[in-house]
């Protein structure tokens, strides 16, 4: 793997997984773990296994967001590269 590569995933993971943890302690500080329902059924995983998940899934959203804006902060000559 590519240093470029390196630094642009450190970019993209790092702020992720600690937005991710914010948005997991704000989260099910309203939401008891125990009364979550999924398509209209009640979850019945364990508490530890719901937080899992749950930090899981807001470390995916929150680290689509940064690629996003990684991708989108990428400057004319990148992504126009003129000939020599």
């Amino acid at each position: 793997m590519s240093e470029w590569m390196k630094s642009r995933l450190i970019v993209i993971l790092w702020p992720s997984f600690l937005m991710a943890g914010m948005a997991e302690v704000v989260f099910f500080t309203f939401i008891d773990p125990q009364q979550l329902y999924l398509l209209g059924r009640p979850v019945h995983f364990s508490q530890t296994a719901t937080y899992s998940i749950g930090f899981i899934a807001f470390w995916l959203l929150c680290a689509a967001s940064s690629a996003a804006t990684l991708f989108f902060m990428r400057s004319s000559a990148e992504i126009n590269p003129q000939p020599d």
